[in-house]
C-alpha cells in the first residue's frame, strides 16, 4: 500500500483539525447545515486562532493537547476508524478488545495531530462544491491544500451524521486513507500476537509519547 508522504499527512491532520473543530457544539440548527457551508464558514476563525495562540505557535504540547482534548477529539467516531483500520480483524475481537483498540488509536492519532499544530505555516484551504443529496447520512468534504511552493494537496474528508450532528470517519489524501494506511501496520501485529498484542503495542507507543 501507498503510503502519504509525511508532509502530506502533516498537512492533513492540520486541515482535519480545522475541519473537526468546526463541529463541536453545532446546536441543531448547525446540524442540518451542509457540512461544507459550516466549514467554510468557521475555518477563517479557527486558522486565526491557531496563529494567534502563541503557546501552540512555540510548540507547547500541553496546549496543543488541551485544544485537541476539547477541540477535535468529541467530533471523532473512533469505534468506525478502528473498525476501519482492523478489517476483517475487528469482528475476531471482544467488545471489551474493541473499545481498549478504539481508545488506543485514539491516543495514536493524538501524536499525529500534535505534530501538525507544531509544524503549522499558514496554509491555506480551498474548499469544492458539495456532492450532497437530501437526507444523506455519509458525505464527502473535498479541499485542497494551498502551499506556497509545490502543488496543492488534495484532501478529502468522510463525514458521517450521527444523531443531530457530523462525525468525521476518515480523512484520505490524496487518494489514500488516512485511517487504513494503518491496516498493513495492524494485520502484522496481530499475526504476531494477536488482539491482545496489538492493544499492547498501542498502549505501549502511547505512554511512551506521554512520558516526554
Amino acid at each position: 500500500m501507498n503510503s502519504p508522504r509525511p508532509a502530506a499527512r502533516r498537512l492533513a491532520a492540520l486541515v482535519l483539525f480545522i475541519a473537526m473543530s468546526l463541529l463541536q457544539g453545532a446546536g441543531v440548527a448547525r446540524a442540518q447545515e451542509a457540512p461544507d457551508v459550516m466549514v467554510k464558514r468557521v475555518a477563517e476563525d479557527v486558522l486565526a486562532t491557531i496563529r494567534a495562540d502563541p503557546a501552540i505557535q512555540a510548540g507547547s504540547e500541553t496546549r496543543i493537547r488541551e485544544v485537541l482534548e476539547t477541540r477535535l477529539l468529541p467530533n471523532f467516531d473512533f469505534m468506525r476508524m478502528t473498525a476501519l483500520a482492523m478489517g476483517k480483524n475487528w469482528r475476531a475481537a471482544t467488545p471489551e478488545q474493541q473499545k481498549r483498540l478504539a481508545d488506543e488509536f485514539r491516543g495514536l492519532l493524538v501524536r499525529t495531530y500534535s505534530g501538525a499544530l507544531n509544524r503549522y505555516r499558514n496554509e491555506t484551504i480551498e474548499y469544492k462544491p458539495l456532492r450532497m443529496n437530501a437526507g444523506d447520512a455519509e458525505v464527502t468534504v473535498r479541499t485542497a491544500v494551498m502551499r506556497a511552493s509545490g502543488p496543492p494537496i488534495q484532501i478529502d474528508y468522510s463525514l458521517v451524521k450521527a444523531a443531530d450532528t457530523w462525525k468525521c470517519s476518515d480523512v484520505i489524501i490524496g487518494g489514500v486513507s488516512l485511517v487504513t494506511n494503518y491496516r498493513d501496520e495492524f494485520n502484522e501485529q496481530i499475526r504476531n500476537g494477536g488482539v491482545d498484542g496489538l492493544i499492547r503495542t498501542l498502549a505501549d507507543r502511547n505512554k511512551g509519547v506521554a512520558a516526554k
